[in-house]
């Protein structure tokens, strides 16, 4: 599976898609599985809860995100997939993460969960068939191919794994 054309996804996408290294993308996901297991494994327990500044998320809440984005974004990735017309709505992650109750979770739960979520995602697009991959659908009224949701969804955690690293560990 090659990167997706830039074409195929909207430019504010770009963030993420740029900050995965690979140029195949069960390749990418399948690389990133150990290195972020190893990452939140690591992490202090006085972190878990620790946000750099006031109105920020937590650590849980970050992979709260994290797992929350990877659900809706391979949700969107199978509709379209699948030829799904519809336009799909957005979602407000900030919303998401305030009713998340992340930081009443068990962390060693959080990190079952986020490798769970990653395997299904694994086997999703390892599932798709390149028509489906080059598929694509509108969500938020931004068109969107399969294959960029992959790249997206492996740029996602890039970028909050770089966050974390700069923010939260820095302090």
């Amino acid at each position: 599976m090659p990167r997706p054309a830039k074409s195929s996804y909207p430019v504010y996408f770009d963030t993420y898609v740029n900050t995965v290294a690979e140029n195949d993308l069960i390749e990418a996901l399948n690389n990133q599985q150990p290195v972020i297991t190893s990452f939140f494994s690591a992490l202090p327990k006085d972190k878990h809860e620790f946000a750099y500044a006031s109105g920020k998320w937590t650590i849980k809440e970050v992979l709260q995100h994290l797992i929350d984005c990877e659900r809706i974004f391979t949700y969107r990735a199978l509709c379209f997939a699948r030829k799904e017309q519809q336009d799909l709505l957005s979602f407000e992650e900030n919303n998401y993460a305030a009713n998340s109750m992340a930081n009443a979770r068990n962390w060693q739960e959080l990190c079952d969960e986020f490798n769970a979520v990653r395997r299904s995602t694994l086997l999703l697009f390892k599932g798709f068939t390149r028509q489906q991959l080059e598929s694509s659908g509108s969500a938020n009224n931004k068109q969107v191919s399969v294959l960029a949701l992959g790249f997206i969804i492996a740029g996602h955690v890039n970028h909050h794994k770089k966050i974390i690293e700069e923010r939260y560990l820095q302090s």
